[in-house]
């Protein structure tokens, strides 16, 4: 693996776009529900995370329904889920606010999960990372669908330090599920 230059231990940040979400008629924003499609992403992105030895030791994850789903679909493909902290600061948050949650997580955590929404996980991806693997970041400004995954690697005594372009964009997936 490429890593970027930097003091401190390697550390992760895994952006997880909720799965796809449906839009009943008189249902908040906020509270709209997992479309179909979205009960099935959801678990096979827990898979994916599983299988690629992406597990967090932290998830922050916004307080919408869609995402609060999300995750607990996810990490219930985990043997044991790390804590999660809701927290509403990330729904509908811009790179400003996305950067000043992640940047209060401890310095302990060395792979944290952010789950929440477009444009904002897209737009902190291409901010944070200073260069990608392969075409990793030209699919990412092409495209970041429902349940996309994109992991970012930087060097760091903490996560207060993250800054834009401090990054590597080493993987970006998105997983669908199917009949497993």
């Amino acid at each position: 693996m490429i890593e970027r230059a930097g003091a401190g231990p390697l550390r992760r940040l895994v952006v997880l776009r909720h799965a796809k979400s449906a839009r009943p008629e008189g249902v908040a924003d906020h509270d709209r529900p997992l479309a179909a499609r979205g009960l099935r992403d959801a678990p096979a992105a827990g898979r994916a995370l599983a299988e690629a030895d992406c597990l967090p030791g932290l998830a922050l994850c916004s307080t919408a329904v869609r995402a609060r789903r999300t995750w607990e679909l996810a990490a219930a493909r985990w043997g044991t889920p790390p804590p999660v902290r809701l927290d509403r600061r990330l729904y509908a948050a811009g790179v400003p606010g996305l950067l000043a949650v992640v940047r209060e997580v401890p310095a302990e955590v060395g792979t944290l999960l952010l789950v929440g929404h477009s444009p904002g996980l897209e737009d902190l991806v291409l901010t944070l990372a200073g260069d990608g693997l392969d075409d990793t970041l030209d699919r990412v400004r092409a495209k970041f669908p429902t349940s996309a995954i994109a992991v970012l690697s930087w060097r760091g005594a903490g996560w207060r330090d993250l800054a834009p372009g401090a990054a590597l964009l080493t993987s970006v997936t998105v997983p669908r599920g199917g009949g497993r």
